[in-house]
């Protein structure tokens, strides 16, 4: 229900295009998203549904107060998080047992949003140990998803978030996400949360570029950052990935 109402709601708000280096039918994984706004995940969501996908997510357990979306949250078998405490590690166990059961899964690496009044992009932070515990409790492979627009929507201060919702109908902006292929992580979580964030941020370098950002790789201590400049033309950054071109949905 959750993904049938982003597809729904989300291109009322800005232009989403997708582009994908999936296979055919891709095998059950541990989609893994970077996070920058609160509309991230209607945005990720609807492009996951136009690939075919409607995934099981891990969401911060306050949700679940809301009365109605505790109702499609428990219905869809969405998963709560209750960072912090000794509940945390619950969620870890649901988003197996989904795996399990054929589900996708949907996970932040992150874990949070970060602390910027900006509107730009910027490259996903270090990943906690999450995803890298997941992938070995369930032998999945990690499916990295970069998003990148979201925050042209909602960023900054509470003021400035409803303010953007309120004239995005009329700005129209770009908004992208790239799906990544599947990638089997290393054992050991250290090396396996680094390898996931690198391919997160590569997926996400992408989706920055189709949204007309123009992105330099830096190195730093997880690897291959990159960080946004002025914008260029989106026509410099057709191919999601120099191996071959991605799968591209038009915006709708």
């Amino acid at each position: 229900m959750l993904s049938q109402m982003a597809t729904a709601v989300v291109p009322a708000f800005g232009r989403l295009t997708t582009s994908s280096d999936l296979p055919a039918a891709p095998a059950p994984g541990i989609l893994v998203a970077n996070h920058t706004s609160l509309a991230d995940p209607g945005i990720v969501l609807a492009a996951l549904r136009r690939l075919g996908i409607e995934p099981v997510v891990l969401a911060t357990a306050g949700l679940w107060r809301v009365p109605v979306l505790r109702y499609f949250l428990d219905r869809d078998g969405h998963v709560p998080v209750h960072r912090r405490t000794s509940r945390a590690a619950d969620a870890l166990e649901s988003a197996a047992d989904a795996l399990a059961a054929g589900r996708h899964v949907l996970i932040y690496g992150e874990g949070r949003i970060p602390p910027r009044a900006d509107a730009a992009e910027a490259a996903p932070q270090a990943f906690r140990s999450g995803v890298a515990r997941l992938a070995a409790a369930s032998g999945a492979r990690i499916i990295p998803v970069g998003q990148a627009g979201a925050r042209r929507l909602t960023s900054g201060s509470g003021l400035k978030q409803v303010a953007g919702l309120l004239t995005a109908p009329v700005r129209r902006p770009r908004l992208h996400v790239h799906v990544g292929a599947p990638l089997l992580l290393p054992k050991e979580v250290g090396a396996a949360s680094r390898a996931a964030h690198r391919a997160v941020t590569t997926a996400w370098r992408t989706a920055a570029q189709r949204v007309g950002e123009r992105v330099t790789p830096t190195i730093g201590p997880e690897g291959a950052h990159a960080h946004p400049g002025r914008p260029h033309s989106p026509d410099s950054s057709r191919a999601a990935s120099p191996a071959r071109p991605a799968r591209t949905a038009s915006p709708r």
